[in-house]
């Protein structure tokens, strides 16, 4: 009994260092195999990249494939991305690895997490972009309406959006069962009342820009707390609002649903147990694709004439630095 309570506080304080740390190092490799390819066919593919900001140093280590990368960018978001294709496929696979070093930094925006208040201005082009709906994130009807509701009585954008946030959080529960969730689609959200990441940070931002705070969607993938090295099973994503007077503000609602102690926390923060990939919803890529505009962009896109090939084993993974792991791509 005293070996397992050991065992038990030592893996909560392992997580609770890790939550609590300012940064983090770590290798990230991404890969994928394009399978089964129809030989002849025109074969198009858009892999996104991670690239350093404010929060996160990015060094790309290696980045090979079967056919010659070119590194290129969407114009909405300026999000970062290697596009490959060729004329017609000659081989039924192709093959991609993206190896990465990452520094990522704790982010924490509210003085009262004891982070620094970064002095920003908004645009009035990008204030009006972060305000628009998007095709599965409607700013009127039954979003619009909860939003004016749980903010009646509130004033200023920062008040606002806590309740908001609180709203979310209270009333959505982080859950993948059945179909329709995953998607970003706000009135399934709002329907269901559950989801995943992508569901709960759909519905803040819905809600925040029907109450005119600009917000924006980032995606990414998460690192496990509690583990140096580890496959990475999936993506994970968040949001930020703009304040007037205070800059973008951090949220990770679905986070605070699973650590409902870091409730409070996750209101003007992000830890850094996270790479961020990309930004925005409706994506145009850059060459534009044949295909329709995606909702998201953190897993890649591929075309086989001109039509979306779903046809794709993903395989990503990470090391933190501090553990000897090497940044050589595997």
């Amino acid at each position: 009994m005293l070996r397992k309570s050991c065992l038990l506080l030592s893996l909560f304080l392992l997580s609770y260092s890790a939550f609590t740390q300012d940064s983090r190092h770590f290798t990230f490799h991404y890969g994928f195999t394009v399978k089964n390819l129809p030989s002849g066919k025109r074969v198009r593919i858009w892999i996104p990249a991670a690239q350093s900001d404010a929060y996160q140093q990015v060094k790309v280590v290696s980045a090979k494939g079967d056919l010659p990368l070119k590194k290129t960018s969407d114009s909405k978001y300026d999000n970062e991305m290697y596009y490959a294709e060729t004329a017609g496929a000659t081989e039924p696979e192709l093959h991609f690895k993206v190896a990465y070093d990452v520094v990522r930094r704790e982010r924490t925006a509210l003085a009262g997490s004891g982070g620094k208040l970064v002095s920003a201005s908004l645009a009035k082009k990008e204030r009006q972009q972060y305000l628009q709906p998007d095709a599965l994130v409607p700013v009127t009807g039954l979003p619009a309406d909860l939003a004016a509701n749980v903010t009646q009585g509130k004033s200023g954008d920062l008040d606002k959006a806590r309740a908001i946030y609180d709203y979310v959080f209270t009333t959505m529960r982080y859950d993948k069962t059945g179909t329709g969730w995953g998607r970003g689609d706000v009135l399934y959200a709002c329907d269901a009342k559950k989801g995943n990441c992508t569901d709960f940070h759909s519905l803040f931002i819905a809600m925040a820009r029907s109450q005119s705070i600009p917000a924006r969607f980032e995606i990414g993938f998460p690192l496990p707390a509690d583990k140096h090295s580890s496959e990475i099973a999936g993506y994970h994503c968040w949001a930020e609002f703009y304040a007037d007077g205070r800059g973008w503000i951090p949220v990770d609602i679905s986070e605070a649903w699973k650590h409902q102690e870091k409730r409070d926390y996750f209101f003007g923060s992000h830890d850094v147990n996270r790479v961020q990939f990309s930004m925005g919803r409706d994506l145009r890529l850059g060459p534009a694709q044949d295909g329709k505009l995606l909702n998201y962009f953190v897993y890649p896109y591929v075309e086989v004439g001109g039509q979306e090939y779903p046809n794709v084993s993903l395989a990503f993974s990470f090391a933190d630095a501090d553990a000897g792991s090497s940044v050589a791509a595997r």
